[in-house]
């Protein structure tokens, strides 16, 4: 009998290599998101610093209003960085939620092709078998007729 072809492989190759890389572009939007949370702690550290230094300009005494104006507009600088940084986070989560929603699909699709693979396969082994039998009966029944001559 002839060797076992899943007349979808190449259909099966082309998932796989859709579905990796989906998982690829995945990967990187998770990269991305570490990316901007680390920039999110270094914003929260130079924010901290900011009000810390606005704090000590404007203790009580001589106070130099410059410093002390400065200070506050690197302040409001931060905090906007902030907003923006958070608004930038809110779309990466909505990408990176709809890439692993493409790469389940993907995945789907794969996992699909894979199991009509391995029932067809399943399939052909069975009918080899019966065809090896077939054949082993026949010589049998062979070999009976001609011990019986």
């Amino acid at each position: 009998m002839a060797k076992f072809r899943f007349r979808l492989a190449t259909l099966l190759k082309i998932r796989e290599a859709t579905r990796d890389e989906k998982r690829t572009r995945l990967a990187e939007a998770y990269l991305a998101e570490e990316t901007l949370k680390e920039r999110k702690i270094e914003l929260a550290e130079q924010v901290e610093a900011a009000r810390r230094q606005h704090h000590n300009v404007a203790q009580p005494g001589l106070v130099n209003l410059d410093q002390l104006v400065e200070t506050h507009r690197y302040g409001v600088v931060l905090d906007a960085q902030g907003q923006v940084l958070e608004n930038q986070m809110k779309l990466l989560g909505e990408e990176i939620e709809r890439r692993r929603e493409v790469l389940v699909a993907a995945d789907r699709e794969v996992r699909i092709l894979e199991k009509l693979r391995e029932k067809q396969h399943k399939r052909h082994r069975k009918e080899a078998m019966k065809q090896e039998i077939k054949e082993l009966d026949e010589a049998a029944g062979q070999k009976v007729r001609r011990s019986k001559v």
